[in-house]
């Protein structure tokens, strides 16, 4: 439905846009603000890898919201973003080098010094480990809620300093993806030699502050200590952190948004691609979401900061006021990708295969950690394919073992946020892997519970668009737009499947 409309009275309606700038590409998502109803959407991709030029993020959007039939009616708009991903701007406004996302690795070892300093930064209080780094693991979890890994930006920031030093001392502000993408919405960029370049216009939110590794969202408060301890210096320009419904301090560029709307179109804070998409789906306490996109996200929403002291869970702030509770794998839907370029088949006939075989797929079990992995944190692993034999090495037990072993991730992460007392009562399963049917059939076994299934959609570009209509209303909570559920997956569960999972990956 690209540049189409959905209804012929949308004219008469008030309309808000939600964009969703994820790994893969920009979308746009035009919305009436009343309903949530879907107007108008447009799409467009970004670059592969795990660094890019943000102008590509830039030029997507443009693409999009000209599919999108354009933003000139929008009255509010907000941007959904990738969490973590690394943009170091000069005086100027220039991007200073490519940007480093949450899914590039490199920065393993600083995060490892990170831990690690902190550890040693002080002797042990009464009560901390004499183990270094569970120490500093216990540090940083209570400095700002998680503990350094190689996703975060702060690692990033530490990375460049120790082989880029020239470009550190170029720094004059640090940004997210969301952030400087609502920025060059707002008419911001690069200028000439001696102008200004608004640098102290970047905003943000919490949610996605508080996954850099310097931000304290339980105290709203950037750590200039910690930015120091991996930077070298913290004399740099930070996006001011909104609350959940704030109204950015720029608007929208009328040549960007809202040129046919009286005083302009103004901008949400925006948030991280999680607490987006737990805002689309209108979670509540209770619910946890599993999201089988690039990556693989298990996500609970909390009333009070989450504490996980061995750094296992991230303790991330939501879109509303609440807290993030939140575990994620590094490899998520693309573990089915390399099953079907294994076998050399589609999706369909992987899920036909899977589906054929016993549960256990006969004793073939995959440990999927094919780039790394983040949960657990294992940045230089690689997948295992264990229990090989000539009468089990068949094309039906290779796409089970594939399928199992993404289920087998997700139950790690909802096993730990599980074990830190957070009140599980419904399971939302959502992302591009949740298309698979197999996927859906196995969830319920391997999970352990009843699986819900929202229908298929953008839920960080419709969580987006609920902000922006929020932050428009001015009420107090969002407005409660209607989520269409397309099931619940039962089945009796597979308690041995986990178990053997468990045992291979150690």
């Amino acid at each position: 439905m690209t540049g189409q409309t959905t209804g012929a009275n949308h004219q008469s309606s008030t309309l808000v846009a939600g964009i969703d700038t994820s790994t893969q590409s920009t979308k746009v998502r035009v919305t009436d603000a009343a309903t949530g109803k879907l107007v108008r959407f447009g799409q467009a991709k970004h670059p592969d890898g795990t660094s890019v030029d943000p102008e590509y993020w830039w030029q997507a959007f443009r693409q999009a919201a000209e599919q999108a039939g354009g933003l000139d009616d929008v009255s509010a708009l907000a941007v959904g973003g990738q969490q973590h991903g690394m943009v170091l701007l000069d005086k100027r406004g220039r991007v200073i080098r490519d940007a480093l996302l949450w899914n590039d690795t490199r920065s393993a070892p600083q995060a490892a010094d990170l831990i690690q300093r902190l550890g040693e930064d002080e002797p042990a209080d009464e009560g901390e480990p004499e183990d270094v780094t569970a120490r500093g693991k216990q540090r940083w979890v209570k400095a700002v809620g998680s503990s350094p890994v190689a996703s975060y930006t702060l690692t990033k920031l530490a990375w460049v300093a120790e082989n880029e030093p020239e470009n550190v001392e170029k720094i004059a502000a640090v940004c997210l993806p969301h952030d400087w993408l609502s920025w060059r919405i707002a008419g911001f960029g690069p200028v000439a030699e001696g102008e200004d370049a608004h640098l102290d216009a970047l905003f943000t939110d919490r949610s996605d502050a508080s996954g850099t590794s310097y931000y304290d969202s339980a105290n709203d408060a950037y750590r200039l200590d910690l930015i120091d301890m991996a930077l070298g210096r913290h004399d740099i320009i930070l996006p001011k952190v909104l609350g959940p419904r704030d109204i950015a301090p720029v608007k929208a560029s009328p040549a960007v948004a809202g040129k046919a709307i009286e005083g302009g179109c103004i901008i949400g804070p925006g948030g991280g691609d999680n607490a987006m998409a737990s805002l689309g789906l209108g979670m509540s306490v209770g619910d946890v979401s599993i999201s089988l996109g690039t990556s693989g996200v298990a996500a609970a929403i909390a009333e009070r900061p989450v504490y996980d002291l061995t750094g296992a869970i991230s303790g991330f702030a939501d879109c509303t006021g609440h807290y993030l509770p939140l575990a994620c794998t590094i490899n998520g839907s693309r573990i089915l990708d390399a099953g079907c370029a294994a076998l050399g088949v589609d999706y369909d006939e992987l899920g036909r295969f899977a589906m054929a075989a016993n549960a256990g797929a006969d004793g073939l079990t995959l440990v999927p950690y094919f780039d790394g992995e983040r949960t657990p944190n294992r940045p230089d692993a690689s997948a295992t394919l264990s229990g090989m034999t000539l009468a089990n090495t068949t094309k039906e037990n290779l796409a089970r073992a594939f399928v199992e072993g993404l289920l087998c991730s997700q139950r790690d992460c909802l096993e730990l946020i599980r074990a830190l007392g957070a009140e599980i009562n419904r399971i939302l399963l959502i992302g591009g892997g949740a298309k698979s049917k197999a996927v859906r059939e196995l969830a319920p076994a391997i999970l352990d519970m009843p699986v819900t299934r929202p229908t298929t959609d953008e839920y960080v570009a419709i969580g987006a668009a609920r902000q922006a209509a929020w932050v428009l209303s001015g009420a107090p909570e969002p407005p409660q737009w209607q989520l269409t559920i397309d099931g619940t997956e039962e089945a009796d569960p597979t308690p041995a499947v986990y178990a053997a999972y468990a045992k291979a990956r150690g």
